[in-house]
């Protein structure tokens, strides 16, 4: 008798979960809300411009070309992924501009003419990055850990290169100038964390960028969701669109399916959730004692903050801007605590510009530009702003700022404009407290900390995504799947995960 599974939301986490049990042979439901695939990876398609939603930033192909792997297929026949470079441009208040990129000639000299100091600075802490990324991402980011044992055998290598450390800390032990410690240390507010707070760890970004590269798919993000959709139905999986899920039956240690908000009763062996955590227990767990118990737990911990997003269309090109631009504020430490300590909204801002029709024209009509902007803002539970009349005003200072110092003549060209709040990510995605990115990545949530891959007491519940192990982002969510459909075909007893590939090498070449 074939085994069966449902999914709950198609993310990159969920998408990539249901891809691997249906690659085995468990005949997988998988099953989103809205009216696209993709979670946060959504697209919103305007006047011929293509508005990707979410992440966009794709640092390891080889995560996404396994599930292609898995059943003999190649990731080139569903969707192209094209080199990023620079990975990014950042530029500071005073002028400063550094292009981030894989070309080592260029980075080192950009360093030195900063301080000639942090050229060996520099070398030395990717020697750290790259330890860290052999432990910390190549052996541990796709394994589960359920219980304190797991973590304790992990603490040796945690301990060995300071996971008590902040990245901004340890970036500091190695690099002196004030702008590239903060070059080096940023990316870790990509997956929502405060590099002041988060675990050096995760200075691992920067070897995986590095030994992989940055690449943007061929029609934005959502391209590569749809592919991972074919990719998904082409193994015989089923795909239910536009259907909520309003509750997860469950008995006194098990579940036993799904309910959709037509009424609809879905009976399986299996359920993983990749919605929100909080969510997931509070609202389609509530009726059972396990999920308001670990509802109330949930909402305990601390959450990584929102985002307020704008996106914006010009009728005319601007091939001086590159694809990703970080744009550092006056303040830097300070507007940090600001967003995660919230109590409003603060005066200044740093940004994240994107800029596709950079890489790929055709994400805007003919002579025309694409953009989206966005400003890390505290969540609802630091600051309970009505975003309703905050947003147009906010909008405002952001665009006003943008046409001062990157793109002269915006708002005459200005052809389209829209907004994204912390109060549509509660609303639209569940994400509790509007987080963009679920759990804050502290090391006290991390690994046997988070959210645990699999419930301790509903045997047959699993959970995928951003808020469990090992976290946000897409390298992240993917890993998540990876872990969780180890245990969930261990348990369905339909493969020996030791038969898993590891986390192999690329097809494609690193960008230069």
């Amino acid at each position: 008798m074939q085994r069966t599974a449902a999914v709950i939301g198609s993310g990159f986490g969920g998408l990539a979960l249901a891809i691997r049990l249906q690659s085995a042979g468990i005949q997988t439901t998988l099953i989103e809300a809205r009216d696209k695939p993709g979670g946060r990876a959504y697209v919103y398609e305007v006047d011929g411009f293509k508005f990707d939603a979410g992440p966009t930033v794709v640092t390891d192909p080889s995560c996404l070309e396994e599930l292609f792997e898995l059943s003999g297929r190649n990731i080139a026949d569903y969707v192209e992924l094209m080199p990023v470079t620079p990975f990014y441009r950042l530029m500071w208040e005073d002028g400063q501009v550094f292009d981030y990129s894989n070309d080592d000639e260029k980075l080192l000299a950009q360093i030195a003419a900063k301080n000639p100091d942090d050229v060996e600075g520099y070398r030395r802490f990717m020697e750290f990055s790259e330890g860290v990324f052999r432990e910390g991402y190549l052996k541990l980011g796709s394994e589960a850990f359920l219980d304190f044992r797991s973590m304790l055998e992990a603490a040796p290598s945690l301990i060995k290169y300071q996971a008590f450390r902040s990245v901004y800390g340890m970036v500091s032990s190695f690099i002196k100038d004030p702008q590239l410690r903060e070059a080096f240390s940023f990316h870790t507010l990509l997956v929502g964390g405060n590099p002041f707070k988060t675990s050096s760890v995760y200075a691992l970004i920067h070897a995986l960028e590095k030994k992989w590269g940055v690449w943007f798919p061929r029609g934005g993000t959502h391209a590569l969701i749809r592919g991972l959709v074919k990719l998904f139905e082409d193994l015989g999986g089923q795909f239910i669109l536009g259907q909520k899920v309003t509750r997860i039956e469950a008995g006194a240690g098990h579940v036993m399916g799904v309910q959709l908000a037509d009424g609809t009763e879905i009976k399986v062996d299996t359920v993983a959730s990749n919605g929100d955590v909080v969510h997931t227990y509070k609202d389609l767990l509530g009726h059972h004692p396990r999920g308001a118990k670990m509802s109330k737990a949930m909402q305990r911990k601390s959450f990584s903050p929102s985002l307020f997003v704008i996106y914006f269309g010009l009728k005319k090109p601007h091939p001086e801007i590159a694809h990703h631009t970080i744009i550092f504020g006056p303040r830097y430490k300070e507007l940090l605590e600001d967003i995660y300590s919230g109590g409003g909204l603060a005066d200044d801002f740093s940004l994240y510009l994107h800029h596709p029709t950079a890489t790929d024209p055709a994400m805007a009509p003919d002579g025309c530009s694409g953009f989206y902007v966005l400003s890390p803002v505290p969540h609802l539970g630091k600051a309970p702003l009505d975003w309703d009349k905050v947003a147009p005003k906010y909008a405002d200072k952001i665009l006003d700022y943008l046409e001062k110092r990157m793109i002269p003549g915006l708002r005459e060209d200005l052809v389209h404009m829209s907004m994204f709040t912390p109060e549509n990510f509660r609303t639209e995605l569940n994400a509790h407290l509007g987080s963009a990115f679920s759990l804050e990545p502290v090391l006290w949530q991390s690994a046997y900390f988070r959210t645990h891959n699999r419930d301790d007491v509903l045997k047959n519940l699993y959970f995928v995504g951003a808020g469990t192990h090992p976290g946000a982002g897409i390298p992240g969510v993917v890993g998540s799947a990876k872990a969780t459909a180890k245990l969930m075909l261990a348990d369905l007893g339909a493969s020996d995960p030791a038969a898993w590939p590891s986390n192999g090498g690329p097809r494609l070449e690193a960008a230069q």
